[in-house]
């Protein structure tokens, strides 16, 4: 088994390289394969959602829209009809309008979708109820994500049913309604050249904030000022962030989903960053933890390297062939014997595994899928059995440990020690790729880093 990763970092552009049109046809005709001759796809686009007033949280597309078309707008439909003479790829969207696009910018109107996104046919937004019924018409099944937007499923009934009053006149009207995100997600889940590229870049990016806060890192700063490097470094390479960062210094580190970022960053304390680049839509997700004086004591020391272990033992089981089980089973073993070590636990490893013992210290899985969605798509079991890695996969590998003061028993030396150790890792032929291996990890290399930034 191979694994691959920890080259030298360097400067990355600030342009992305744009996704060819024949990647998105690609993968709608992939789609359509699977829809079968008498099946229809309508993937409606993300709406645009208020952040108070008049103010709009800033757009980002549907994943699954975006990942089928490439258009990036809101109030739009992308219907996929295999087969028909007219065009396969029809978008609804919105039309041109000058006044309106001097306030709230550029529009590409249906004739910009068919000559810059493929479109085989494209019509205003205005006229959906009037003209996707005929789209429909002769069809036996519906894919769509059924259930995620009842506004949409209420229009998806209106359409059927106005087919079937027409029953009379010869016309058929769709029986079955699928759930698309069955086929479109498993799809989905392996990555081709462009995503993985494209993934290689979120996790540099990500990569180069994480280094340079460990750099800027001093006892007194507030956790906002860290998040504040990542939300610079993001934006300086044409990124946002792919979820709200997590800065959790000392007992903030405890909290799993800790996103309030506004406590004082104490000497002696430990400070946990889980913080990633969203490029082109694709995610990048990075957990480090480091003393934030640039030293680790002792007790700190110990528990981090019984977390950064289980991490090495998990990625080792990346590899095709291996269950997604297999990860998260090597990373309890290990934490499971470091957590008896530590004194924190006692009887025998089997046994503590059994019955759960180590969840009051390690609470979750040791990945997701990533990809589009930092919590990306694709089914982690094959009906009951966990499914195999393959390549393409790409996955996150983090175990942590988690020692409240709260919890009895602990002692004092342990308070408050939170650690969590994350990097993005690609399923290869041969083994795996750490795509986030420019981060050091290792404690000693850590402490050389931030003394270096000192």
């Amino acid at each position: 088994m191979t694994v691959t990763g920890g080259k030298r970092m360097q400067k990355l552009s600030a342009t992305t390289v744009p996704t060819p049109r024949t990647v998105y046809a690609a993968r709608r005709a992939q789609l359509m394969r699977h829809l079968g001759k008498d099946g229809v796809a309508l993937i409606p686009a993300a709406p645009e959602v208020l952040r108070n007033g008049d103010s709009h949280y800033p757009y980002r597309p549907d994943s699954d829209f975006y990942y089928l078309t490439g258009f990036a707008e809101p109030e739009a439909v992308a219907a996929l009809v295999p087969g028909r003479r007219g065009g396969e790829y029809i978008v609804f969207c919105r039309p041109r309008d000058p006044s309106k696009e001097i306030w709230t910018g550029r529009r590409v109107g249906p004739a910009g979708v068919v000559q810059h996104y493929g479109a085989d046919a494209a019509y205003d937004i205005a006229r959906l109820d009037e003209l996707l019924p005929e789209l429909l018409k002769n069809r036996q099944r519906i894919f769509f994500s059924v259930g995620r937007r009842a506004e949409f499923d209420t229009r998806v009934t209106a359409w059927v049913n106005g087919l079937r009053a027409k029953a009379r006149a010869g016309v058929h009207a769709p029986r079955e309604f699928v759930d698309i995100e069955h086929c479109l997600h498993e799809q989905r889940l392996f990555k081709g050249k462009h995503e993985i590229a494209t993934l290689r870049r979120a996790a540099q990016v990500s990569a180069l904030a994480h280094v340079a806060a460990m750099r800027l890192c001093r006892p007194g700063m507030m956790e906002y000022e860290l998040e504040a490097v990542f939300l610079h470094y993001f934006r300086r390479h044409n990124c946002v962030p792919s979820y709200n960062p997590i800065v959790g210094g000392g007992a903030n580190a405890c909290i799993l989903h800790y996103n309030e970022n506004n406590m004082p960053l104490s000497d002696g304390d430990l400070v946990l960053i889980d913080a990633g680049a969203e490029a082109e839509y694709y995610a990048g997700d990075i957990t480090r933890t480091f003393p934030v004086n640039g030293r680790f004591s002792a007790a700190q020391r110990e528990v981090y390297q019984v977390v950064l272990d289980a991490q090495y033992a998990a990625i080792a089981k990346v590899r095709p062939g291996n269950h997604w089980q297999d990860p998260h089973d090597a990373a309890v073993r290990v934490l499971t014997r470091g957590l008896i070590e530590l004194g924190l636990l006692r009887g025998k490893p089997a046994q503590l595994i059994k019955s759960g013992a180590f969840r009051t210290f390690y609470m979750h899985r040791t990945g997701h899928w990533l990809g589009m969605d930092v919590h990306d798509a694709g089914a982690y079991k094959d009906g009951d059995e966990w499914r195999l890695l393959r390549p393409g996969m790409a996955l996150t590998v983090e175990p942590g440990l988690y020692i409240s003061a709260h919890i009895k028993g602990v002692p004092k030396r342990y308070w408050d020690i939170g650690i969590r150790i994350e990097d993005d890792v690609l399923v290869t032929r041969e083994g795996c790729e750490v795509m986030t291996a420019e981060v050091p990890k290792e404690a000693a290399e850590i402490e050389a880093l931030m003394a270096h930034g000192r």
